[in-house]
């Protein structure tokens, strides 16, 4: 049986998300602590705990997907983008797609930004692909 997480929760629906795309096997949506707002998430709707769980042809399909959004964001938000995958908080293959600025300093994890008013849901329109 494979363990309930966060992200399998949003992928039934049972917790809500800014999403930003979803396709049959794939679902990107904003952080909720983002590095940076624009910040998304990108995850297979198959649960793998970690990416060398992946059959080559899936983690191939989930790469095609990820650039497609690097490019989308890199678009609308006028700024060049990065992508980390690094697997500490949610044993569900994830990956990170994110705004690169001057003042980011990706490693401080503590250090996320804040979404104020209605600043999720302009980003989500912004970046809905």
């Amino acid at each position: 049986m494979t363990e309930e997480t966060i992200f399998s929760k949003i992928i039934k629906g049972e917790i809500p998300c800014s999403k930003i795309y979803e396709d049959e096997t794939h679902l990107a949506f904003l952080d909720i602590f983002p590095f940076e707002k624009g910040h998304t998430l990108l995850i297979p709707k198959k649960p793998y705990k970690k990416i060398s769980d992946m059959p080559e042809e899936e983690y191939t399909i989930l790469q095609k997907v990820a650039l497609k959004l690097i490019k989308h964001l890199e678009k609308q938000l006028q700024t060049r983008t990065g992508m980390l995958v690094y697997g500490l908080d949610v044993p569900h293959v994830h990956i990170h797609i994110f705004p690169i600025t001057n003042d980011l300093k990706i490693f401080n994890f503590s250090k996320t930004k804040k979404y104020l008013g209605n600043e999720t849901e302009n980003y989500v329109k912004k970046l809905k692909l």
